[in-house]
């Protein structure tokens, strides 16, 4: 993992401190997972910054939620130009998620409350999404907000193989499957050149 300045493990703690104390009344992360939250979600999701071009333009997190993986890549790069289209259609996680960014001073964050098919293409360089569809209807997803060129990363678990086999079906497209760092049988996918078959 990549070292992390003063600044980010500031906000990185009080970001924590914001699921920790919202999620009795919005459910923002499994009760059970509260104890390991730093790994379980947030040393996960750290690892799309790690991956990721953050010399990007902009990029469109799927399904936010919490703000895993999407506000952690965030805060990554706050000291960067890179605009982030959090798309979360649970009106009170929309706005846990502003509370968030203007609690942590992200100005680049935007939350769209709104559903992901209805929501008007972004057109980002990159997309992202932790454990919201499977596969075959996630590049559905993910083709409408995703720039031609650009680059979806995709938190996939276990099954992720079968997903792929089963997308193939109705999507062309280049993966690379990137080894989790915090769980051996999930993968994250590196996904270009999404084109309908």
């Amino acid at each position: 993992m990549t070292a992390v300045s003063r600044e980010t493990s500031e906000r990185i703690a009080a970001y924590e401190d914001l699921i920790l104390k919202w999620n009795g009344s919005i459910n923002l992360v499994g009760r059970f997972s509260l104890d390991d939250i730093r790994e379980r979600h947030i040393t996960d999701s750290q690892q799309l910054a790690d991956l990721a071009d953050l010399g990007a333009d902009s990029w469109t997190d799927l399904g936010s939620g919490g703000g895993l993986p999407g506000l952690v890549a965030a805060i990554q790069a706050a000291d960067l130009p890179i605009t982030f289209h959090l798309v979360e259609s649970d009106q009170r996680k929309a706005t846990f998620l502003r509370t968030c960014a203007r609690t942590l001073d992200l100005p680049h964050v935007k939350v769209h409350s709104a559903r992901i098919e209805s929501l008007i293409p972004l057109n980002s360089d990159i997309v992202s999404a932790r454990a919201l569809a499977p596969l075959p209807l996630l590049m559905s997803y993910v083709h409408r907000h995703l720039k031609p060129d650009g680059t979806a990363w995709l938190m996939k678990g276990e099954n992720w193989q079968q997903e792929v086999r089963q997308a193939q079906q109705t999507w062309q497209f280049h993966y690379h499957p990137h080894p989790s760092r915090t769980n051996e049988d999930s993968a994250i996918l590196e996904i270009t050149g999404l084109t309908h078959v």
